[in-house]
């Protein structure tokens, strides 16, 4: 099933509530773009800071505590390319996210604190990638996003301590899934694309090989596209709650 459903009428408010710094560009960075393009307001929270993203053998003068400083400044630099409009970290510990109720709050507070009309997340099904298999922080996200969404971020009876700190209920009205194996929409991003590319390289500590990466992301093209015309589309599963 495929359908165009990104049609609004008006300008929408876009949270993105990811794992890593990276994670927006590399699952759905030319879709942020288009959306950025077309007036939509695109806020970006990150709920690690990537501070394990670095090989120590290659890197003995890198701590964690410094890639998380770097990495801030990349994904900053990476979201003004899409053309989003803020940057929040929440910067719990790269590797170790747990779906547990002290995080489920914690998104629940960043859901009624922004008020999103539109969600973007991941898919906690998602045990393999193209890559291999999925990082665990990247399942636990798309999990507690979606617990936090349902039945929590609406309902007074949930986290009434989130009331007494000034957060009202709140519910968007979609939540779109990235990296998801069970997409019900895509879109084509062909026009956006190369500034998915871009944003992507501003993640400078997580590229090895640029010509590796750009040869990775060609291939990656619509399978009824050809290599001397080539269209891109990234998918997504569509919660609707309107």
């Amino acid at each position: 099933m495929t359908e165009q459903t990104d049609h609004w009428e008006t300008p929408q408010k876009i949270l993105v509530i990811l794992a890593h710094p990276d994670d927006p560009e590399f699952f759905c960075g030319a879709t942020l773009a288009r959306w950025a393009c077309a007036g939509h307001e695109v806020t970006y929270a990150i709920l690690t800071g990537g501070d394990k993203g670095y090989n120590p053998t290659t890197h003995p003068e890198m701590t964690p505590e410094k890639l998380r400083t770097i990495r801030h400044v990349e994904q900053q630099n990476a979201a003004n390319v899409i053309g989003a409009k803020a940057v929040h970290f929440l910067d719990l510990e790269d590797g170790y996210l747990v779906p547990d109720l002290n995080l489920r709050r914690d998104v629940v507070r960043i859901i009624r604190q922004f008020k999103p009309t539109i969600l973007v997340t991941c898919d906690p099904q998602n045990l393999f990638a193209v890559y291999g298999i999925n990082h665990p922080d990247h399942r636990a996200c798309g999990q507690v996003v979606i617990d936090a969404v349902f039945p929590a971020a609406d309902n007074v009876a949930f986290f009434p301590e989130l009331l007494a700190e000034g957060y009202q209920p709140h519910m968007p009205r979609e939540v779109w899934i990235s990296l998801t194996n069970q997409p019900n929409t895509t879109l084509d991003v062909t026009e956006t694309w190369d500034v998915k590319l871009k944003a992507i390289l501003e993640h400078k500590t997580q590229i090895q090989d640029v010509e590796k990466l750009f040869e990775r992301m060609k291939s990656r093209r619509a399978e009824d596209s050809t290599e001397e015309n080539p269209r891109y589309e990234e998918k997504f599963r569509v919660v609707k709650y309107e």
